[in-house]
């Protein structure tokens, strides 16, 4: 059991990254848990959390920027996810690349949609720096500081273990609802 705990230790930050390079909501609030046991440190996993996702995103529109060859093949079948991204920056302006951190199902979509448009690479950069900052503070922090409560709530999904599909199939299934009826062709 202690080889599991070192490895985790260890490992941890390195899974956190790639985790975090693509999202890593689920991993930074993992680390943080980890942080209140005793078994990460806390602001080692919020600076790499926080690199990893500025890097992703950057990485994202660069890539939709400069190789759209690439990125299409990828993204044919969310033509209207894409599509809904463009429209939020268009409504929301700036203020997406903030906000999409923090929407699940759009963290992939919106450095693409704006990569594909002519918006400023160094104004980009700007608020992705600042987004993925607070993004990894609000849930790193966040995490760690009810790691009691979240611990509690593991434990309770252990004892009831028939609780946590359902509980997934609820969470997923909202989201894959709600993107329906957002991309959902108007007549």
């Amino acid at each position: 059991m202690q080889d599991i705990i070192n490895s985790l230790s260890t490992y941890g930050y390195i899974i956190l990254f790639l985790y975090s390079f693509g999202g890593g909501f689920f991993a930074l609030v993992a680390a943080g848990i980890l942080s209140y046991a005793g078994k990460m440190d806390i602001t080692t996993s919020i600076i790499v959390a926080f690199i990893a996702n500025f890097i992703g995103d950057s990485v994202l529109f660069y890539v939709a920027r400069y190789n759209k060859s690439v990125v299409m093949p990828y993204i044919e079948k969310h033509k209207r996810k894409l599509a809904l991204s463009t429209v939020l920056m268009r409504k929301y302006g700036d203020k997406i690349i903030f906000f999409q951190k923090f929407l699940y199902g759009f963290k992939t979509l919106v450095p693409i949609a704006i990569g594909l448009t002519k918006y400023d690479f160094k104004k980009f950069t700007v608020y992705n720096l600042f987004s993925a900052l607070v993004w990894a503070l609000v849930f790193g922090l966040g995490s760690f500081y009810s790691g009691k409560y979240l611990l509690e709530l593991v434990k309770f999904l252990k004892n009831h273990m028939w609780l946590t599909p359902v509980l997934m199939f609820l969470l997923l299934g909202g989201v894959w609802l709600y993107m329906e009826k957002a991309t959902k062709k108007r007549s």
